[in-house]
C-alpha cells in the first residue's frame, strides 16, 4: 500500500492523539500499526519507547508503564484480551490503550477498566489502506459497554459513508458496504493499477476528483450516529 507522508502526518496529528506523548513499539515494522505507534509521538514531540524484542507479555507491559512511563500504546483485540484474562491491572497507570483489528468485547473491556482507574481504552477501526485507522470509539469507567463495541465515529478529516450496491446511503439500522475518504486515504497499491481502480473509487459526495476506499466490510449506523461493524460483503 503506498502510504505517502503527508497521509502519515494527517493521522499524527489527528486530535485523537493528543496527549499520546510516550507511546509503546512493539509491532513489526511491516504492520501499519507501527505507523502510529513510531510516527504519532515523533511527530508530536514526544517519545517512541522501544519494547524488548521478545514478545509482549502482561510482565512487560506493566514494566513499560511502571518503569518506562508509557502512557498510550496499541493492542491488537486478541492480546487485549489475553491481558484482560492474565492481569487486567497491568495497563494500571498508563492514559489511553486502542485496541481494535477484530471484534473487541465489551465484558473484556469492563474487567480492564474495573482494574485500572482513569484509563481510556479506545476501540480504533480502520484498514491500512487509510493509514492505520480511520474511526474510533471511546470508553471510560462507568460508561456503558455494549456486548461487543461499536467501532465510532470518523477522525478528523476523514468521511465515511455506509452504501448499498447503487452506492447510495443507507439510513441508520440498514447494513451497507463503509467506504471511506478524505484525509489519510493512501495513493493506492504500488505496481498494482487494476488492484487500486477496483478499490479506490471515486467519490460522489466529495469535492470534485476526490476518491473513497471501499473496504469490504459491512457495517450500519445506530440511531445516535455511531458505526457498527456487522461482517464482511465477501462472507
Amino acid at each position: 500500500v503506498a502510504v505517502r507522508q503527508r497521509d502519515v502526518v494527517a493521522l499524527a496529528l489527528d486530535r485523537a492523539f493528543a496527549g499520546h506523548d510516550r507511546v509503546l513499539v512493539h509491532s513489526p515494522h511491516a504492520f501499519d500499526a507501527a505507523t502510529y505507534e513510531v510516527w504519532v509521538p515523533l511527530l508530536r514531540g514526544g517519545t517512541a519507547v522501544l519494547a524488548p524484542p521478545a514478545g509482549l507479555d502482561a510482565a512487560q507491559v506493566r514494566r513499560a508503564v511502571t518503569e518506562r512511563g508509557v502512557t498510550c500504546l496499541w493492542l491488537t483485540a486478541g492480546l487485549f484480551r489475553l491481558l484482560a484474562q492474565e492481569d487486567p491491572g497491568c495497563l494500571r497507570g498508563a492514559r489511553e490503550v486502542w485496541t481494535g483489528g477484530e471484534a473487541v468485547p465489551g465484558a473484556v473491556v469492563r474487567r480492564v477498566l474495573d482494574a485500572c482507574p482513569g484509563l481510556t481504552v479506545v476501540d480504533g477501526y480502520g484498514p491500512t489502506e487509510t493509514t492505520t485507522f480511520a474511526t474510533r470509539r471511546v470508553f471510560r469507567s462507568g460508561d456503558p459497554l455494549p456486548a461487543v463495541l461499536p467501532i465510532g465515529r470518523p477522525l478528523d478529516n476523514t468521511r465515511v459513508y455506509v452504501l448499498d450496491a447503487s452506492l447510495q446511503p443507507q439510513p441508520p439500522g440498514v447494513p451497507g458496504e463503509l467506504y471511506i475518504a478524505g484525509a489519510g486515504l493512501a495513493r493506492g497499491y504500488a505496481g498494482r493499477p487494476g488492484a487500486t481502480a477496483a478499490r479506490y473509487v471515486a467519490d460522489p459526495y466529495g469535492p470534485p476528483g476526490t476518491r473513497m476506499y471501499r473496504t469490504g466490510d459491512l457495517v450500519r449506523w445506530s440511531a445516535n450516529g455511531e458505526l457498527h461493524f456487522v461482517g464482511r460483503a465477501d462472507d
